[in-house]
């Protein structure tokens, strides 16, 4: 199994109607901004913890490094099951963090995925509270049209009761090895080592001996609300910290959207941020704080040292 360098502390703290668990490194320190890492949609906090291994000594140790489980993953599970979650929530959650660990205090925000795609949002909504921002693969969503909306809502409220009807449970696996073959069977250049130490955080064994994903089913249910393009791009463009954007080599965006939404795209939307740079990873995927945490965490580091 991985064997971790830098390991974390945990606690629990109240956001909103929550108890949130939160993954620490180091201690608050005055005279740097701390770091908080969020992660992406199915997936836990803890998936960060290759990169903070990777940081340097003087970085990880200079600042406080935080990674929250999102609300519905990991261990910030809901008391009682929520039949769809809402992406606003995110952003409100956020805020109310960072209210906790940086009151009247700038951060520096990495988010991946759906984790940047908050981060990109907040720091429109937010921008004061940003000194910086790194985006790992936080693209946004294909564009909508407002003719879609009543096909949208239709198919919010199906998928709800399919919810109902169990129709959109997960996977369950017969152990945590099981877990670790099929993350790396979604992600084959997920070492053996890395698959086996993540499964154990991003699945527990329940009480009938299967293993479950720590993620509430409800995350599958449609968005009620169309992707509105012109909302973000004036986020984007209230966005006052510089920006990073990080791509893997893979270009996980065209083997998504098959044509729909390309980098093209995207890239054209990022111009609308004030200061915003990329990057490229090379033989990564979309999970590329995975595949080439090293990779990541140099540009991090350089990025956030500037």
């Amino acid at each position: 199994m991985y064997q971790v360098q830098r390991p974390a502390r945990t606690e629990s703290i109240r956001i909103r109607t929550l108890n949130y668990h939160v993954r620490l490194w180091g201690e608050a320190r005055p005279d740097a901004a701390p770091l908080v890492l969020l992660h992406g949609w199915m997936d836990v906090g803890a998936s960060y913890q290759f990169v903070v291994d990777a940081f340097g000594a003087a970085f990880a140790q200079g600042r406080q490094i935080i990674a929250p489980d999102w609300r519905g993953f990991g261990l910030s599970l809901p008391p009682s099951p929520c039949d769809s979650y809402h992406f606003a929530d995110y952003l409100a959650d956020l805020d109310q963090l960072l209210d906790h660990y940086a009151a009247g205090r700038s951060v520096d925000l990495v988010g991946h995925s759906m984790g940047g795609n908050v981060a990109m949002m907040y720091a429109g909504a937010r921008p004061a509270r940003i000194r910086r921002l790194v985006n790992l693969e936080g693209f946004g969503l294909p564009a909508t049209r407002p003719a879609q909306a009543p096909g949208r809502y239709a198919q919010w409220m199906d998928q709800i009761r399919q919810w109902e009807r169990g129709e959109m449970e997960l996977t369950h696996y017969d152990s945590a090895d099981g877990v670790a073959l099929r993350l790396m069977k979604t992600n084959p250049r997920l070492a053996g080592d890395k698959a086996t130490w993540l499964a154990r955080h991003w699945a527990r064994e329940g009480r009938d001996g299967r293993w479950h994903i720590l993620g509430e089913a409800a995350h599958k249910v449609a968005s009620a609300q169309l992707y509105r393009v012109d909302e973000a791009l004036a986020l984007y463009a209230a966005i006052t910290a510089p920006v990073l954007s990080v791509e893997a080599s893979d270009d996980s965006l065209s083997r998504w959207w098959k044509g729909v939404y390309t980098l093209a795209e995207y890239r054209e939307r990022l111009a609308h941020v004030r200061d915003a740079r990329t990057a490229v990873v090379q033989d990564a995927g979309h999970m590329l704080h995975h595949d080439q945490p090293q990779a990541v965490a140099a540009l991090i580091e350089d990025f956030l040292s500037e």
